[in-house]
């Protein structure tokens, strides 16, 4: 009798044992199906995020490189000193290949007065004056402003060392200036600038709306500017990381590495960033769900050990071997977990496309998921009723035969 106890009779039975009872399967499936759902759903948001990240990746960041001054060992190499940029930064930049456009840029400090009259009021409360920034001509490209009124300074003020001032919005409204025509004055450190224009939006350094800009070298005749803050490139796209390496050599062949730059982060290592923090936030959910159903199939699967007491006492009498009662109640539980993975795989495929639908995405997912997430049901279905088949192992036939 044990000679003809096969496979395919084994197959037959944890067939018909699994789907004795449909309401208990469901119920079993319910954990394993919600844990390979996530697991499916997660993975196939996560590289279809990236995706749409890389289309709608920002330019003006992934086009941005900033050098900024840095320190090196001075005579004796006893201490560091501070590497300043040269005041003619862009001009030694501006040949490099993948460049579009530079400008320097510079922060006053100690910031000086900014008023709208020369004259203050003792009765009027104190107003903290806009801070102080100083620039080359090429700023408003190279943080891609606009301008409500007026224009920017040129070459030629910048020169000539003009005393005139762009305001942001924010300061402009500070100071009770809206328009430039009949030429507006501000006075900063007790000398008059001339507003030539207002600065309405731009796409980096926000502070710029809150302050007054005036060209470089005014700054340096007239307020003291000693060190430029930074140097802000604009590169071509996919020309970023080429333009940090070879910016340092054209401002200092000698000290290249003394400089801070930053350069744009290349959007594949953005999309692996992005795939990788929501996998796992949302893998942790579906392995949780995943613990959840394979210790419900240890359950059921223990319980219908219980249950089937006669029925293995009767086998064994028959002449069914102990591997051969483990292997059934292991195909059963392989079976659930392997029934939960399919319909885990087609619910976490069918919430990924909704989820695209919705959002008019195009679903990206690796070929490897779906089959994984399939392979995983069927590991935990095996995991699961490792215990409960050797524990029907484990039982003698007499006292199964007594008890049934």
């Amino acid at each position: 009798m044990a000679q003809g106890f096969t496979l395919r009779d084994l197959l037959a039975e944890s067939l018909e044992g699994v789907g004795a009872r449909p309401s208990r399967l469901i119920i079993t499936l319910l954990g394993t199906v919600l844990g390979i759902a996530s697991l499916v759903a997660t993975m196939g948001l996560a590289q279809t995020t990236a995706g749409q990240i890389a289309k709608s990746f920002d330019l003006l960041q992934a086009t941005r490189v900033t050098v900024e001054p840095g320190t090196a060992e001075g005579r004796g190499g006893t201490e560091r000193v501070t590497v300043a940029l040269p005041w003619n930064s862009v001009e030694r930049v501006e040949g490099l290949v993948g460049v579009q456009t530079a400008a320097l840029y510079a922060e006053v400090s100690p910031t000086p007065e900014v008023a709208a009259v020369q004259v203050v009021d003792p009765a009027e409360a104190a107003v903290a004056p806009p801070p102080v920034v100083a620039a080359s001509p090429e700023l408003l490209d190279v943080v891609a402003g606009t301008l409500t009124t007026g224009r920017f300074f040129d070459t030629g003020h910048n020169a000539r060392g003009d005393r005139v001032v762009v305001l942001g919005k924010e300061a402009a409204e500070r100071l009770g200036i809206n328009r430039v025509s009949g030429q507006p004055a501000v006075f900063i450190g007790g000398r008059a600038y001339s507003v030539i224009g207002i600065l309405d939006a731009v796409g980096v350094r926000d502070n710029l709306l809150r302050s007054a800009i005036v060209p470089i070298e005014t700054a340096r005749a007239d307020l003291g500017l000693t060190l430029a803050t930074s140097l802000d490139i604009e590169a071509d796209v996919g020309a970023g990381q080429v333009v940090a390496h070879q910016a340092p050599i054209a401002l200092d062949p000698n000290n290249p590495d003394s400089f801070k730059v930053k350069a744009p982060t290349p959007p594949s290592a953005l999309q692996g960033q992005v795939a990788a923090d929501i996998n796992v936030l949302f893998v942790a959910i579906g392995v949780v769900a995943l613990v959840g159903g394979g210790i419900g199939i240890a359950n059921v699967t223990l319980l219908s050990v219980t249950e089937r007491r006669g029925e293995i006492g009767l086998r064994r009498a028959l002449g069914a071997k102990t591997s051969q009662i483990a292997k059934q109640f292991i195909l059963e539980s392989l079976t659930t977990g392997l029934l939960g993975g399919l319909i885990g795989v087609a619910v976490g495929l069918f919430v990924l496309l909704g989820v695209c639908l919705f959002q008019h995405w195009t679903p990206v997912i690796a070929p490897w998921v779906p089959v994984g997430g399939v392979f995983v049901g069927a590991l935990v279905g095996l995991v699961a009723g490792t215990y409960p088949a050797l524990k029907a192992a484990r039982i003698e036939p007499g006292d199964a035969l007594r008890s049934a």
